[in-house]
């Protein structure tokens, strides 16, 4: 049987009322150092180490069981909705891939369960191409509800090893694996990628972590970038043996350790002035990383106070993060805004996937 993908609206008729509606969220993150160096080949060959921190920014997505065999999925952020039964043979055709790749992979999973309709409801704190990583977060949350539906127990590891999965081989989506792991471990974590994945979660003070809250900041340059020439650029860049390219990617795995350390001992300043440095070496990885607005928005932000500052994605656009002297903080935010971008303070998160019963 194929999909029938279609327009839908939620029956309420056709609930469930006899199961519980499932939920769950998984956090947006922030890079400090180390992207790229998880991307294919390099991992394998040389070794990959990212250093990431989520924050209270979320993926969102709840499951209504349904009666009737059929299966609706509902993007809230973009007021868009598929539908299709339980038992299709599932399209992937670009209208709401992510979910359906996982729905798809999860009914198919050992020990599942008979599979049974529902409705899936998914929002975002942040859109894709962010540089947040919403889209893995996405597949978090989704493997979250749609697997303990099902009768599927994951790891942490496993959820994260299926989302990876599934965006890079079934939805060939180019990219790494750190905003997978990201998602579903949560808090500060030294991530190691060689043929296998070693998620290091790290002590950080509360005082570190307030004084990071207190000294941070996020601006939103209102472009979301689309990663996959940037990443195929640096990844043939590497594959070439460029050296500046190969300088770039090298580096980002020793700062990664640098700023590990810096954290760790609650350095503030220091892991300022590396951040300022991961944003140099990064830019040598691709020429598509910077823009004239992210670097004029980088270079004022320096002059007014910022430690340090860099993209917090593939680059190309998404969102920047500093690390600012506070007394300085006010003044750069002010300077960003009137440059156009949409600066924002955060907190962070020290959960990674999250599901639990709500109500209907």
């Amino acid at each position: 049987m194929t999909q029938q993908s279609h327009q839908v609206s939620a029956d309420p008729a056709a609930v469930d009322v006899r199961r519980p509606v499932l939920r769950a969220r998984a956090p947006l993150r922030i890079s400090f150092a180390g992207g790229g160096t998880d991307v294919a080949p390099f991992p394998e060959r040389e070794g990959g180490a990212v250093l990431s921190a989520t924050i209270s920014a979320y993926s969102y997505c709840t499951l209504r069981p349904r009666t009737d065999g059929q299966v609706t999925i509902k993007s809230l952020d973009y007021g868009y909705s598929v539908g299709f039964n339980v038992d299709d043979d599932l399209e992937l055709d670009g209208q709401l891939d992510l979910p359906k790749a996982t729905i798809a992979r999860l009914r198919q999973y050992p020990g599942a369960v008979q599979a049974t309709g529902f409705d899936l409801f998914i929002h975002t704190n942040a859109p894709p191409g962010s540089g947040l990583g919403s889209s893995s977060a996405v597949m978090v949350a989704v493997i979250g509800v749609v697997a303990q539906h099902l009768g599927v127990d994951l790891t942490e590891y496993e959820v994260a090893e299926l989302a990876y999965r599934l965006e890079r081989e079934d939805l060939q989506i180019p990219g790494g694996a750190q905003d997978q792991y990201a998602a579903a471990f949560g808090g500060f974590n030294y991530i190691e990628f060689t043929d296998k994945v070693v998620v290091n979660p790290l002590r950080i003070r509360d005082s570190t972590i307030h004084e990071l809250e207190h000294n941070m900041l996020l601006a939103y340059t209102g472009n979301t970038r689309v990663s996959d020439h940037i990443i195929d650029d640096q990844v043939s860049r590497y594959e070439r043996g460029e050296e500046e390219a190969l300088e770039g990617l090298r580096a980002q795995k020793v700062l990664a350790e640098e700023m590990k350390l810096a954290l760790v001992r609650g350095e503030v300043d220091t892991l300022g002035r590396l951040l300022g440095r991961a944003w140099d070496e990064k830019r040598k990885m691709s020429d598509r990383i910077a823009t004239p607005l992210i670097d004029q928005a980088i270079e004022k932000a320096l002059t007014l106070g910022a430690l340090g500052g860099k993209v917090t994605g593939a680059g190309g656009g998404g969102h920047l993060v500093f690390i600012c002297e506070f007394e300085r903080r006010h003044v750069v935010a002010e300077e960003l805004t009137r440059m156009g971008l949409a600066v924002s303070e955060f907190t962070f998160s020290r959960e990674g996937l999250v599901t639990w019963r709500g109500q209907s």
